[in-house]
């Protein structure tokens, strides 16, 4: 189990992580979101060790978390770091001994993984001869390598194609049976509802939405709402009512920021309603409500 316990991190003028709060338990997949510059790095770099929060702590395992304990975590970064001119397996040789694994144990691990990520007859080539998406997956395997009870991946999917998606998806999910816990950063929302049980939406610092996701879509289910209409509905008039919205062949959805008896007042003096439904919203549908809310 892993605690924030309302930290901080300031630059000088700037609160990048305003008293963020929250608390992952063994074997969960939770989703940490946000926009650009919302705070997520940051938050990250603090859970590594890069950056020390000013302000709150951090917990594992019901201590105040030590530098040792972050030597059993896994960390995928949104940038690579791997060394060009370095060979696949030497690379996976020399980050394995760096986080504590050596001998036939390593080579094991390496030979498994390389494998399972069909880099068999790949393992003398340069890491620059690899496709970004090979690379990716060199930086997955990384992060796994020396079988950590926490992995932090930041935007895991980036370069990959939908197999390779699915190969890392189900690898996270066996893992997560294993009890291993994740914290998933990533902008893809539609990963997100596949993957994770817990959410965390945080935007300039500060937290939006915390929580399950169920809990979190049922909270929102209110204001998603479709409609089938005759008329003409201009988007520019949609606008006071949706922060993001659809509106194709006499068919409206979106995300309510305005009560529904209001929007539906509105709408019957402009066609006629066909239908009208209320329904769970997409988690996309609630970031970009959430996020314009704040603004």
């Amino acid at each position: 189990m892993i605690q924030l316990q309302s930290i901080s991190k300031y630059f000088e003028e700037v609160t990048a992580v305003d008293h963020v709060s929250f608390r992952i338990e063994k074997g969960d997949i939770y989703g940490l979101l946000g926009p650009n510059g919302a705070g997520k790095t940051t938050t990250i770099r603090m859970l590594m060790g890069i950056l020390e929060p000013d302000e709150g702590e951090i917990i594992w395992n019901g201590n105040s978390i030590s530098r040792e304990d972050r030597v059993n975590f896994g960390y995928l970064p949104e940038e690579r770091g791997l060394y060009q001119k370095q060979k696949l397996k030497e690379t996976l040789q020399y980050f394995g001994r760096l986080r504590g694994v050596s001998g036939k144990e390593l080579n094991s691990e390496i030979d498994m993984w390389l494998e399972r990520f069909d880099f068999s007859d790949s393992a003398g080539r340069k890491i620059e001869e690899l496709s970004k998406g090979n690379q990716q997956k060199v930086q997955f395997i990384l992060a796994l390598l020396h079988k950590p009870d926490f992995i932090i991946l930041d935007e895991p999917f980036t370069g990959l194609d939908p197999i390779n998606q699915v190969l890392l998806k189900d690898i996270i999910q066996k893992k997560r049976e294993e009890g291993v816990t994740f914290i998933f950063s990533t902008h893809q929302m539609e990963q997100v509802e596949r993957l994770c049980t817990n959410i965390c939406l945080i935007n300039k610092g500060k937290i939006l939405i915390e929580g399950s996701l169920s809990a979190v879509k049922e909270k929102h289910r209110k204001n998603a709402v479709t409609v089938k209409y005759e008329g003409e509905l201009k988007n520019d008039n949609l606008e006071q009512f949706f922060p993001e919205f659809q509106n194709d062949n006499c068919e409206l959805s979106g995300v309510l920021k305005t009560p529904t008896t209001d929007f539906l007042d509105w709408l019957n003096k402009q066609v006629e309603i066909i239908s009208f439904t209320q329904s769970t919203p997409t988690l996309e549908q609630i970031f970009i409500e959430e996020v314009h809310s704040a603004i």
